[in-house]
């Protein structure tokens, strides 16, 4: 299940949450594992971004999108609902930015950061050349053509 919370006071991405759910569930086709999940997607500004980015990576930046897994091999957090997997924060201000400098939609931008995050709550890195093409090359058959 994908929890979306907007803690911004612009609704201009509320309109894109059913395009998410549907990434979402896509995203769980490509890595065949079940919907047995709880995401959390936070969209939140530059100001909370930094702050969390700051307090939790050490690293005193704006940045576009921050995972926090839940999941470990030890354990898994178990509730009624399902397994908690983790929060996704998206910054909203990058999703304009980088649409504009990218040269697509604002659409394509909000879900790419969404199936980006939601790789890494999966486990997915791009700290070396393997990992990040084996990731990229998920992010691009989940997103497909996207403008």
């Amino acid at each position: 299940m994908l929890n979306i919370v907007n803690r911004t006071k612009y609704s201009d991405l509320d309109r894109y949450f059913k395009d998410l759910n549907s990434y979402y569930k896509r995203t769980l086709e490509v890595l065949e594992v079940e919907d047995e999940y709880n995401v959390s997607l936070i969209i939140c500004g530059p100001i909370t971004i930094r702050r969390i980015n700051r307090e939790y990576r050490n690293i005193d930046s704006v940045t576009d999108v921050i995972s926090f897994a839940l999941l470990d091999d030890d354990e898994d957090i178990e509730y009624d609902e399902g397994i908690e997997l983790g929060d996704i924060f998206i910054n909203r201000n990058r999703v304009h930015s980088q649409a504009k400098e990218y040269g697509h939609s604002v659409k394509r931008e909000f879900i790419f950061l969404f199936v980006h995050g939601l790789l890494h709550l999966f486990g997915y890195d791009h700290m070396n050349v393997e990992d990040e093409k084996k990731m990229f090359a998920l992010q691009d058959e989940i997103i497909g053509d996207l403008k």
